[in-house]
């Protein structure tokens, strides 16, 4: 959580997220088409790192309609109901709540009423067969 959202911001964030879940396989990762992600620094972070690019074109919203999901339900059950005092303040907030509630606790119409966690569980026993 930075003032601006750079290259740079969002290449940690990546490089965080690959360095949690460890992906065996080639991974694809969505955008929209901000600068950050049409520069060549992504580019070549994703082709260092073995991910596939895919990108929205201009105007089609539905493709980042989970992302933009997301940070609505955030902005409105989490943020909108805070005060922060501090960018840190609210970088700890964020963090707690996506990490200790949203990922392992809230459950989604979408994924038949299972938090992420859950889902994603049951999706790797599907795929693996056991």
């Amino acid at each position: 959580m930075q003032s601006r959202q750079t290259t740079d911001v969002v290449l940690q964030a990546l490089l965080m997220a690959i360095w949690r879940r460890k992906p065996k396989d080639k991974v694809l990762i969505h955008s929209d088409q901000g600068s950050h992600f049409t520069s060549m620094d992504w580019a070549a972070f994703l082709k260092a790192h073995n991910r596939e690019h895919s990108m929205s074109r201009r105007g089609n919203c539905h493709d980042n309609a989970v992302a933009e999901s997301f940070f609505n339900l955030l902005k409105r059950e989490r943020i909108r109901r805070r005060t922060y005092r501090t960018r840190e303040e609210a970088r700890r907030d964020v963090f707690d709540d996506i990490e200790t509630f949203y990922t392992p606790k809230r459950k989604h119409a979408g994924n038949g009423m299972l938090s992420p966690v859950d889902f994603e569980w049951q999706q790797k026993l599907v795929h693996e067969g056991v």
